[in-house]
């Protein structure tokens, strides 16, 4: 795996951290210290393909990305991308969206009790102005699965507070429920 480097101008392809760190500490600009060649030494070593980028003070940043790339022509031709479906991401990682969305449609009628952060839109008293501001929202709901759960919660709350506020995917970490127990006649 090789690594591109990038500061305005600047720009190197490399075949090893050592090589990245050399470069860097030939920018003055950069400044490198101990934390920070640790830093790139991590993301070099580490399973993450997205670009990492280091802020050297407001608005100024270097950006680091790992690419199978042989040159630099190669780079700047993106002969070397990477395929999704190579991901270096373990089985489990990649199934895990689908896992969860199975989760939540699972049908098991009952009781829920689900918890929901969202933006909420709210007039300031004083200026007449809107802000967002963060609410947590329980409620315990009678419900098929944890979807029909949380739309329910959501459609309970669209009635209820601002259109403009912004509601999060049940899929996120923003939604959370858990069953109560199996309710008696239908839902």
């Amino acid at each position: 795996m090789n690594l591109y480097l990038r500061y305005f101008d600047r720009e190197t392809l490399v075949t090893s951290v050592d090589e990245a760190i050399d470069f860097l500490s030939s920018i003055s600009e950069i400044g490198m210290t101990p934390e920070l060649e640790q830093d790139i030494r991590e993301y070099a070593a580490s399973d993450v393909f997205f670009p990492k980028r280091y802020k050297i003070r407001p608005r100024v940043y270097f950006i680091v990305i790992k690419t199978e790339a042989e040159t630099m022509q190669d780079f700047k031709e993106k002969k070397a991308l990477r395929n999704h479906s190579d991901n270096a991401a373990p089985a489990k990682d990649r199934n895990m969206p689908n896992m969860l969305l199975t989760k939540l449609n699972e049908e098991r009628p009952g009781w829920y009790e689900g918890s929901l952060d969202f933006k909420r839109v709210l007039m300031v008293p004083g200026t007449g102005k809107f802000q967002y501001r963060d609410t947590h929202f329980v409620a315990q709901v009678k419900a098929v699965s944890p979807m029909d759960c949380y739309n329910r919660i959501v459609d309970h709350l669209r009635s209820r507070v601002d259109e403009r506020s912004q509601f999060p995917s049940a899929k996120g970490k923003n939604f959370n429920y858990r069953f109560l127990g199996a309710a008696k006649g239908n839902v």
